[in-house]
């Protein structure tokens, strides 16, 4: 988790020339990151395993979905066309904590970052759908970010 926070902060802090350049993002680079961590995996107890695949599972098809629609030239539309998956890899990432986490104030925080990221993903999703239809006729509408993030 360390070195997803590490990779998360360089994303932010380069610039993505950089990143590209440097291979920093590459898709697979994070495939071969994923696969030499699930050797290192074999040590834990089937049970544990069992997360890591899914864990691992759910991450690559964030990826594979985040970059799947491409590049349409149009910022806010490509962001949040790749935002909805990352939010939906939160929500399966946080599902995977309930089934197999026992602290529960990390299950509540799950609990949480589901309904968050739920709600976000909704108006993502209809954000999307009138800035793929063109000029947006009320711009100062729908979603407003007070309604998803509880300002």
């Amino acid at each position: 988790m360390r070195r997803l926070a590490c990779v998360a902060a360089l994303a932010l802090a380069l610039p993505a020339g950089v990143l590209a350049e440097n291979g920093a993002m590459d898709h697979a680079h994070a495939h071969h990151g994923m696969a030499a961590q699930a050797q290192d995996a074999a040590h834990y107890p089937e049970p544990f395993q069992r997360f890591i695949r899914e864990m691992d599972r759910d991450m690559l098809k964030m990826m594979d979905d985040m970059h799947g629609p491409g590049y349409t030239g149009n910022a806010d539309v490509d962001f949040l066309a790749m935002m909805i998956p990352h939010h939906q890899g939160a929500v399966d990432m946080a599902r995977l904590v309930l089934v197999h986490g026992q602290d529960p104030l990390t299950r509540r925080l799950a609990e949480e970052i589901i309904a968050g990221q739920q709600a976000e993903i909704m108006a993502m999703k209809a954000r999307l759908k009138i800035l793929r239809q063109g000029a947006d006729p009320d711009p100062g509408g729908y979603p407003a970010l007070g309604g998803v993030r509880g300002q």
